[in-house]
């Protein structure tokens, strides 16, 4: 078997581009120079020269534990009193349902594409496509709002310092917004991951959290009244245990913020070193590492939301928790200003601010991961997407949007949040659902669905509760599957195939018409009988006024999966009922694998190939959409559109024949 590979549309080379429109679209990406896809962890490292997992854990951190500077006055605003119980509520539902969902993913996805592509495996044609897309938006509005709310809290943190309050007092929206320009313009300029700034921010970040918490649980056994007040009044508003577990249930959707960071934990999983001898198709270290990775980001988590909740529901007046009290947005550095010191809640505001910047830094990484992953493959992004830098600029002025929007608030965020981040974790538990269902994994298959069933249900009910997520996630997925399928309209006349493969009887055939006039016939198969060959060749003969003694080799197209945008071609050869040559070919697009033929011919034997088609039946409008949805309709125009879109040069041109 042969095999060439074709050079790709067109052959004149284009002009200069500008400096500017160089600059711009330099690369795929400057964090993943390479090749292959674009973003930042699309060119991980391989597995030996990787970094260890409690490093790339740090990565992780920067978005996972950032949280802790927001968590802790959310959940008082949303439970009140209750705050510390529905928080373990939080850490059960982490523990027992989101890790187990993600050590799974890790296994079944172990090259940080996720649980987006679990599911994508799981359906083709349109509705994958379409499916993939919806969860895009909701992954784009996991990580926009990241970088927003991030900001947002960045900048209460910055407002609320008693030795900047008075400067910055009413600032909040401007300072938010300097913040976000600031994140797009070092991804402008280049952002290479520095997993070691995220190891020393997350060190130094844990071990002032670690000395507030430890400062305020000090408080808290020391002046015993605490403890009682606080039982006290739990008793009275709610009852008893059980009403008060009830309760904590009814409000845990309100504390879901506290889940994120696992698809990020997914994501990063190809910068773990692993073993000397993981290989691409098993990586084993890397899934065992990355377990150790998710379940000790999860354990620490959990440890910091228990107590840090716990402090400051207790320690806290309720009424600096709402908006414009002290606390709002800051809990814990309300606690380290109040009990340790403003020298010392300065440096925790520094600290705060540095890691909830870096936590927009992942977010906009993340982002530029996920988007080229997919929507290039799709033929569903303009060809400028495949850069780095429009897509920042794109991202940061939708940032920009979203900042005004809700007024640069850190409350008005978490269901917007909220809602991506539940949604992709729902995705995740559902994905490995179905996949220890195949595997034949009763108990698994038991245990993930209800965790499914426990994540949707906190969905829907977070959706309830605040629609602003849903209704920021359906913008984001109408945005995305408009854009999208715009560009694959655009697109549709490229070559899309990547490489054309001969069998031997088809190169044999491809060489014996190299000595004479190259003539092809395109033919939609039917019954494939000797009368249908026999009465195609008349056909054409008569339509077309070609010579009795030209002979013609048939060309038939099945169309695969017409959503698919690239792949190779295949090419078969085969002579039926002893005397017709037939080549046979499998493809998305009856006229892309035809062009792409005629050009491959073209290129090996420097001779150029006749086509001949007869006209399809029905509408140009009608024929347009079936071409653009099926890979079929108007055949014959459409082939020579993709043909003089790839060779501009009319004499070297194949020749399309219509009759």
């Amino acid at each position: 078997m042969a095999t060439t590979e074709h050079p790709g549309p067109g052959v004149t080379e284009p002009a200069p581009p500008g400096r500017l429109r160089a600059w711009m679209l330099q690369g795929l990406s400057d964090m993943g120079k390479g090749g292959g896809h674009t973003g930042p962890h699309a060119e991980p490292q391989p597995a030996h020269q990787g970094q260890p997992w409690w490093r790339v854990m740090c990565l992780t951190g920067v978005d996972y534990f950032s949280t802790l500077g927001y968590q802790p006055g959310i959940a008082a605003l949303a439970a009140g009193l209750l705050s510390p119980v529905a928080t373990i509520v939080l850490v059960v539902v982490t523990l027992a349902g989101a890790l187990p969902v993600y050590r799974r993913v890790a296994e079944e996805s172990p090259h940080g594409e996720g649980s987006i592509a679990m599911l994508e495996r799981l359906l083709s044609f349109w509705q994958g496509k379409l499916f993939v897309l919806t969860l895009l938006g909701f992954a784009a509005t996991d990580f926009l709002i990241t970088i927003t709310l991030s900001a947002a809290d960045a900048s209460t943190h910055l407002v609320e310092n008693p030795h900047l309050t008075g400067v910055l007092h009413d600032r909040q929206m401007l300072i938010t917004l300097v913040l976000v320009a600031l994140l797009g313009a070092v991804f402008l300029k280049g952002f290479l991951e520095a997993i070691g700034v995220a190891v020393a921010l997350v060190g130094a970040y844990l071990a002032l959290n670690a000395v507030v918490v430890v400062v305020g649980l000090y408080h808290v056994i020391t002046a015993g009244h605490v403890i009682t007040d606080w039982s006290s009044a739990l008793t009275t508003q709610h009852g008893n245990v059980f009403v008060m577990i009830g309760v904590a249930l009814l409000v845990f959707p309100k504390l879901a913020l506290g889940l994120s960071g696992f698809e990020t934990g997914v994501a990063v999983m190809p910068h773990v070193k692993g073993d000397p001898d993981d290989t691409e198709a098993r990586p084993v270290g890397r899934i065992r590492d990355t377990k150790k990775l998710l379940t000790t980001a999860a354990l620490i988590m959990s440890v910091f939301l228990i107590t840090t909740s716990f402090i400051t529901t207790l320690l806290i007046p309720e009424k600096e928790f709402e908006a414009g009290g002290q606390a709002n947005g800051r809990a814990l550095a309300y606690l380290a200003h109040d009990y340790l010191g403003n020298t010392f809640g300065t440096v925790y505001d520094v600290s705060t601010i540095a890691i909830l910047w870096f936590a927009g830094a992942s977010a906009m990484a993340g982002l530029l991961n996920l988007m080229p992953r997919y929507l290039p493959r799709y033929g569903m992004a303009p060809h400028w997407a495949r850069a780095v830098r429009p897509m920042v600029i794109v991202f940061t002025l939708i940032a920009f949007l979203v900042t005004w929007i809700f007024d640069a608030d850190v409350n008005a965020q978490g269901g917007a949040y909220a809602t991506g981040v539940l949604v992709l974790i729902s995705s995740a538990a559902i994905a490995v659902t179905i996949a220890a269902h195949k595997a034949r994994q009763r108990n698994w298959t038991i245990a993930f669905a209800v965790i499914s069933a426990v994540f949707l249900y906190t969905t829907v009910a977070n959706v309830i509760e605040r629609p602003d997520g849903v209704k920021i996630g359906a913008c984001f997925i109408a945005g995305i599957i408009l854009v999208s399928l715009l560009s694959r309209l655009a697109r549709s006349f490229e070559l899309r195939v990547t490489s054309v493969t001969l069998d031997d009887m088809a190169e044999r055939f491809v060489r014996d018409m190299a000595s004479r006039r190259m003539r092809f016939i395109a033919n939609e198969p039917d019954r494939r009988d000797i009368a249908e060959y026999r009465d195609k060749i008349e056909q054409i003969r008569h339509d077309n006024d070609v010579p009795g003694h030209e002979d013609f080799v048939f060309v038939e197209v099945t169309v695969t999966d017409p959503s698919e945008f690239e792949a190779g071609l295949t090419v078969r050869g085969e002579v039926l009922h002893g005397r017709y040559r037939v080549l046979t070919l499998e493809s998305s697009s009856i006229p892309n694998a035809l062009a792409a033929l005629l050009l491959h011919v073209r290129d090996t034997t420097g001779r150029t190939p006749h086509i001949y088609f007869e006209w399809t039946e029905g509408g140009p409008f009608a024929n347009l959409l079936r071409f653009f949805l099926f890979g079929q309709g108007e055949v014959a125009p459409v082939t020579r559109e993709v043909l003089r879109e790839a060779e501009p040069d009319r004499k070297r041109r194949p020749r399309v024949h219509v009759g």
